[in-house]
């Protein structure tokens, strides 16, 4: 398969001086130390560092869970920290696509329920739904799975139904922590084949992830290091993993 890079869009992520600090106990620990990054629609992004690094505050801060102490976010040219609550729930719901390394699927819901959640929240009416989850499933290739519940499927299936819940808003960007962290190398490959697609097929997609052979299917490698970005590179063809 060739690996293209896809010409960058519009500006989505904006941190400019990022820091973020947590209380324990009496020790202050700072997570981050005066992040500055930017990340345009179109891209391809991984997030890398070791346990400590910073990676996962930088998750929750990208993904609007949690707050910078100080510093400035702009999502889609909008300064997080001037959100309502609501605002911000509803960036969650609609912007951005989450999938996780547990996959967070209601047990006794289907694949097609499961996917339709966003869409319960944000609204839409019940045929629309249908339609809208069921595109989504067939997108990552599990159109004949959609009445299957989470223990009937694989683990690898269950990461795709986790990406069409994701999907399903159609959001700005999809913010994916660790993805192949509970699979094995194969169905990791697969997963990683799903992003690639969804990639080419004009998905904006962040990877958080610690593992160097997941990262190398990005375009852009951004590495942590005690806070800090180490480096922040775009990749050569000769980079990318081989498939």
């Amino acid at each position: 398969m060739e690996r293209q890079i896809r010409p960058k869009g519009d500006l989505v992520i904006r941190i400019e001086g990022v820091t973020k600090e947590y209380k324990m106990g009496e020790e202050i620990v700072r997570a981050l130390r005066g992040v500055s990054l930017s990340i345009y629609r179109n891209e391809y992004v991984a997030i890398m560092g070791p346990s400590g690094s910073g990676k996962s505050t930088m998750m929750n801060l990208l993904g609007c869970l949690d707050t910078p102490t100080s510093g400035r976010y702009e999502f889609n040219g909008k300064d997080v920290a001037t959100m309502e609550d609501d605002e911000l729930a509803e960036i969650r719901n609609k912007e951005i696509g989450f999938v996780f390394q547990t996959f967070n699927l209601l047990p006794r819901s289907t694949a097609l329920q499961n996917v339709e959640l966003p869409l319960i929240y944000a609204g839409v009416p019940a045929e629309e739904r249908r339609e809208r989850a069921l595109a989504a499933l067939q997108s990552v290739g599990l159109g004949d799975r959609i009445n299957h519940k989470p223990n009937e499927l694989s683990g690898g299936q269950r990461q795709r139904v986790a990406i069409a819940r994701a999907l399903v808003n159609n959001p700005s960007i999809i913010l994916a922590d660790e993805p192949t962290g509970n699979l094995d190398t194969k169905t990791s490959a697969d997963i990683m084949d799903v992003f690639e697609s969804l990639y080419m097929q004009g998905n904006t997609i962040i990877v958080v992830t610690h593992e160097e052979d997941i990262a190398r299917h990005a375009r852009r490698i951004v590495r942590l290091r005690d806070g800090l970005i180490e480096s922040d590179k775009m990749m050569l063809e000769e980079d990318f993993v081989k498939v």
